[in-house]
C-alpha cells in the first residue's frame, strides 16, 4: 500500500472518530425522546458563584417523575430524578444578565422546591414553563398526603 492509500484510511478512520459522537447524541436525544415528553431545560447544579452553575440539558416527564438528563453525556440514565409527589413550585424569575450569557434565549428559572428541604433550579422555555407547573397540580388526588 502506498503512502495515498494510508493517507486514506487516516483520514477515514479520523472522520468516524469524529462524527461518531455526533451521530451518538442525536440518536440519544431521539431515543430520550420517544420515552416520553422531552423538553430543553437547565440545570443549576452548583450555586457558590452568583450566575455560574448552570449546565445544559433535557428533561421528560416519566410516569410520576421529572427526568433530566444532561445534553452534552453519554449517560443513558437521568442525573437528576424529581419525584411529582415531593416537589412543588417555588419562586419563578427572568435569569440576571450573567445567567442569560449561559442559557438559551428567552428562558424562564423555577426554583423546584422538595419535600426534604432540598430544591434545585430550573431554566426553560415559557411553554415547558407552564407544562411543568401543569403537570406538578395536575398529581391524582391525595397524592400528596401520602
Amino acid at each position: 500500500m502506498d503512502w495515498l492509500g494510508i493517507t486514506e484510511w487516516v483520514a477515514l478512520v479520523l472522520v468516524v472518530v469524529l462524527l461518531l459522537p455526533v451521530v451518538f447524541l442525536g440518536v440519544r436525544r431521539r431515543w430520550l425522546s420517544r420515552q416520553g415528553g422531552l423538553f430543553d431545560c437547565s440545570l443549576r447544579l452548583s450555586e457558590k458563584t452568583p450566575g455560574a452553575g448552570w449546565v445544559l440539558g433535557v428533561a421528560r416527564y416519566s410516569g410520576d417523575n421529572l427526568e433530566w438528563f444532561r445534553a452534552f453525556s453519554i449517560a443513558l440514565r437521568p442525573r437528576v430524578i424529581v419525584p411529582r409527589s415531593q416537589a412543588s413550585a417555588g419562586v419563578q424569575r427572568d435569569p440576571d444578565p450573567i445567567e442569560s450569557v449561559v442559557l438559551y434565549d428567552d428562558q424562564r428559572i423555577l426554583r423546584l422546591e422538595l419535600v426534604d428541604g432540598s430544591s434545585w433550579e430550573l431554566a426553560m422555555s415559557v411553554a415547558s414553563l407552564t407544562g411543568l407547573l401543569s403537570w406538578l397540580e395536575s398529581a391524582p388526588p391525595g397524592a400528596r398526603y401520602r
